[in-house]
Parts: structure tokens; C-alpha cells; sequence
């Protein structure tokens, strides 16, 4: 098919590179942004625009608003793509938004290891070369009540390299109830496969038994294992082995036990009537010989995996070649050896610890900062009761009351959502029964003011 005249004519009138580099405009960009982003946004422009025309799609633009356009895009090219998003979930550790908050003394202690050197693996006292994992390990003792710890990036990869130093070629056995999956799709038996344990499952779904264990254990069994389902509840007819007792078979037996807790809370959260998620410390001073936990959970620091127990197993998973490939930077260390301290003082940790804080605020707290909003961003907006989650695969079941503020305008729930959450700063909501909801218990209080604003722009 041939191309109407008037469509060569709109071609031939389409700028060249060279012509948008030397304009006013093309000057300005170079000046504010990396040369190759100003070339490949305006290259994608102009074929956009070519392409656009061949198909007589839309009319053509303007100059000025060819040159918006072209600045959009080389904006976004120039722009990193890992941003900070206001969270309205009001799922406290959202996984998909970076779990955990991290304190202003865990910031700042990033800051200052990570502007110029650091004794990362220097031991300062003797003069030679330390390890790094000792910077947080005194701290992780003392708050878990253990003899020894170590840590590495995340608890999946705590748990995998326990499994591979104590029982490659062995079996360890686990309840067939407690053979969870985590998120993106990893699955225990997995990490175990990959670790080159050998996976010896017992008791039914909803049922294990002591006996169960101990008609599995043989020659071969290297480990018994407990995993605590923290993403999910099994209610009804269902039964489980309590952590002494296995504690108990496994000294009669010589055999020993991990935990993987998986959330690492450090505090008695049933105090405060959440859930009943277990304490690190009891779990250690129940006898058992290592529990493994995250750092970026119910901690509320950064992402890590934590292995606190007996000194000879954890002397066994340090020597183990994955402990270099599994090892932490010098800021997620920074970062957790802050969080600890702000741990070691129980009454004041959730006022420091964002994520503890939220778990914690009272409803009323809530409802006056969505009061807050809602009067900011004017008609449209009103304040609502709902219910709030830990999330994270931490506290399955537990709902916290919340308020909220919930959004009605011209355009629907769909559309709101998209706005807010393609805005600067973009803002993550959820839409219940045909309404946008604004969870004021996961907004923090400096982003109040900016949230107002964008609220009111949209309404």
C-alpha cells in the first residue's frame, strides 16, 4: 500500500537528532542529564512520532509538546527505577515494598560506615585480619540468650547453608506439616534438595506426632528440624510436637535441633494481645541447639539471616565454603547492628523500630492521622474503620484495627488507584468492595503533607 502524500510530507518534517541536540532544548538536556539518555530519549520520540504517522494513529504534536515529550522521556532514563513509595497498604512488612522501614539510627549508621572505610574484616584490638560477622554477633548473643551466632544475607540462605554444613548425605526430619512455602515460590523441600540434606518427612498434614520422629530416626539422621509456620494457620483437627519435646528426643538421641522461626520476633508481642508468635530467646532457652531467623521481619531491620545457637555447629557453618557466598554487606551489617541496639532496650524499641511502632500504634493514633488526610485533601475523602496486617509471612490471622481514608471521586477506584500510584511520590493503596482505602496505620507522619496533596490534585 502506498503512504498518502501527506503522511511523506509529516515524515519529512520529523526532526532529526542532530537537529534536537542543537536546539535550545536539546542544549538545556544536555546540561541536566547523561548524554545517552538524552540521544535514546529522543530517538525513542522520533520513532514513536514515525511510527505514529505511518499508521495515523494521532495528529502530529506541536514543537513544544514533541520537546514535553522527548523531556519525559529522557527524565525517566535518567531516573533510577528503585524509588521510595508511600506505603497505604497497611501491611506493615510488605514484602513487595521492602519489608521493614529501617530506623533513623540504622540509617545514619549506613550512612557513616559507608562514606569511607570501616574495620568491615579488621580487628582493630589485635591489628590483623578479623571476620565480619563479629560486629553484630555479641549483640545477637545477648538478645537470643545463645552461646554463639552468625549471619548471612537473608534466613533462606541461613537455612540452606545449615542444612548443607550439618547434614549433606544425611537425612533430617521434618513434619510433612511443616514443609512450607515461602515467598516467590520457595519451598523448604527445595532449599533442603538444593543443600544435598536428604528430606525424611513424617506424621500427616494436620497431625505429627512424637512417635513420629522417633520411628524416622536411624543411622543416617543428621538433624531434626521444626519449621514454624508463620505464613499461614492450621486450625481444627491438627497437632504438632512441642519444641521441648523435641528438644528432649534429641538429647536422648544425640541428634540435633534447628528451628527455623523464620519471622525472628524479639519481643513477647502476646503482651500487647498479637498473635502468638515465638520469642527468639525462649525458643533458645528451651534447649534447642540452633534457630535461624530474618533480620527484616518482625525485627524490623534489614534483610538478613540470622543462625543463633551452639558455638560447635555454628564453628561448622562458618567454615562452610557457601559462608563467603551467603555473606552480608558492610551496610546490611551497619544497618542490623543499629537495629540490635535499638533492640537491647525492650521498653523504648518501638518507639525507635518503624516497624514495631506500627504494629503496636494504638486505633486512635491511626484514626488522627487519617483525620489528618482526609481534612487536607478535602471533598471526597473520609475517614473509615478497617482492618490492618502484619504481612511479610509474619502473624497469619492476626488483624489489627486501623482507620482509613476512603477515597470517592468522579473516576473509578481503578483509576484512582493508577493515579496515585504513577504519581510523584507514587502512593500504594488497596480497593475494598468498590472503594479505594488509604491504610493511615503503614503512612508515616512526614509523608501526611505529601500524600494530602496528591489527593487533592487527583479530587
Amino acid at each position: 500500500m502506498r503512504m498518502p502524500k501527506a503522511s511523506k510530507n509529516l515524515l519529512a518534517a520529523l526532526p532529526s537528532v542532530d537537529e534536537v541536540l542543537r536546539s535550545q532544548h536539546g542544549q538545556g538536556w544536555l546540561a541536566r542529564y547523561p548524554r545517552r539518555f538524552v540521544l535514546q530519549g529522543i530517538r525513542d520520540e522520533i520513532a514513536h512520532l514515525r511510527e505514529c504517522v505511518k499508521t495515523g494513529t494521532v495528529e502530529p504534536s506541536a514543537p513544544e509538546d514533541t520537546a514535553a515529550a522527548m523531556e519525559a522521556r529522557i527524565s525517566r532514563l535518567s531516573s533510577p527505577s528503585l524509588r521510595p513509595v508511600i506505603n497505604a497498604t497497611g501491611i506493615v512488612l510488605h514484602t513487595n515494598l521492602g519489608r521493614a522501614p529501617l530506623s533513623e539510627s540504622a540509617l545514619e549508621a549506613v550512612v557513616r560506615v559507608s562514606r569511607g572505610y570501616s574495620n568491615l574484616e579488621y580487628a582493630l584490638e589485635e591489628g590483623k585480619r578479623g571476620k565480619r560477622y563479629t560486629h553484630a554477633r555479641r549483640l545477637i548473643k545477648e538478645l537470643a540468650s545463645a552461646e554463639d551466632a552468625t549471619l548471612f544475607n537473608n534466613n533462606a540462605g541461613a537455612v540452606l547453608i545449615a542444612l548443607s554444613a550439618l547434614a549433606r548425605g544425611r537425612e533430617v526430619i521434618v513434619s510433612r506439616g511443616e514443609l512450607v512455602e515461602i515467598g516467590g515460590s520457595f519451598r523448604i523441600p527445595e532449599v533442603m534438595a538444593q543443600s544435598g540434606a536428604i528430606l525424611r518427612e513424617v506424621g500427616a498434614t494436620n497431625k505429627t506426632h512424637l512417635r513420629d520422629y522417633e520411628n524416622a530416626i536411624g543411622p543416617e539422621t543428621a538433624l531434626l528440624l521444626k519449621v514454624h509456620r508463620s505464613n499461614y494457620r492450621i486450625t481444627g483437627f491438627s497437632a504438632e510436637v512441642s519444641v521441648e519435646s523435641l528438644v528432649k528426643l534429641g538429647a536422648e538421641k544425640g541428634i540435633p535441633v534447628m528451628f527455623d522461626l523464620g519471622s525472628g520476633c524479639l519481643f513477647d508481642l502476646k503482651k500487647a494481645g498479637i498473635g502468638d508468635e515465638p520469642v527468639v530467646n525462649e525458643i533458645v532457652r528451651s534447649g534447642v541447639d540452633l534457630v535461624t531467623f530474618s533480620g527484616d521481619k518482625l525485627l524490623g531491620g534489614p534483610q538478613a539471616g540470622i543462625i543463633a545457637g551452639k558455638t560447635a555447629l555454628i564453628e561448622k557453618i562458618n567454615r562452610h565454603p557457601l559462608a563467603r557466598a551467603l555473606r552480608i554487606d558492610k551496610m546490611t551489617l551497619a544497618a542490623l547492628e543499629a537495629t540490635l541496639f535499638d533492640c537491647a532496650d525492650i521498653e523504648k524499641a518501638p518507639e525507635k523500630i518503624p516497624a514495631l511502632r506500627m504494629l503496636l500504634e494504638p486505633a486512635e493514633k491511626i484514626r488522627g492521622r487519617a483525620r489528618a488526610i482526609a481534612k487536607k485533601a478535602g471533598a471526597g475523602a473520609q475517614v473509615v474503620e478497617d482492618l490492618s496486617e502484619a504481612g511479610g509471612g509474619s502473624l497469619p490471622g492476626v488483624l489489627l484495627p486501623t482507620w482509613c481514608v476512603a477515597v470517592k471521586g468522579h473516576k473509578s477506584p481503578n483509576s484512582l488507584e493508577q493515579l496515585l500510584r504513577k504519581g510523584d511520590p507514587p502512593v500504594i493503596a488497596r480497593i475494598k468492595e468498590g472503594t479505594l482505602l488509604l491504610d493511615a496505620r503503614t503512612i508515616m507522619d512526614g509523608d501526611v503533607e505529601p500524600l494530602a496533596r496528591r489527593l487533592k490534585e487527583i479530587l
